[in-house]
């Protein structure tokens, strides 16, 4: 069983993700940010977003759970963050 960590919005309870072409306004929801540990959801928070760090909280998923979430909220794909500090994140597409 596959485990992914999720970033989410205390406030809206959406979760962190990246909009690749955001000024284009196209892409959906855009690319639900996923993170294979939780300590890396956290380092990727307190780096890139210490200011707001505590309106957010890191939530867990099961792999199998993706599809649905993905439908649900209408994600392009995925992007899994390999380095939280840099960041390197590898976009996957959905569909």
């Amino acid at each position: 069983m596959t485990i992914y960590y999720l970033i989410l919005s205390r406030t809206d309870g959406r979760y962190l993700a990246a909009q690749i072409n955001a000024e284009t306004k196209q892409g959906g929801a855009g690319y639900l940010l996923m993170f294979q540990e939780s300590y890396d959801a956290l380092s990727y928070l307190n780096t890139h977003g210490a200011d707001v760090a505590e309106r957010f909280t890191v939530e867990t998923v099961v792999g199998s759970q993706l599809k649905n979430l993905l439908q649900r909220w209408g994600y392009t794909g995925v992007g899994i963050v390999q380095d939280p500090l840099v960041p390197k994140i590898e976009f996957l597409s959905y569909g």
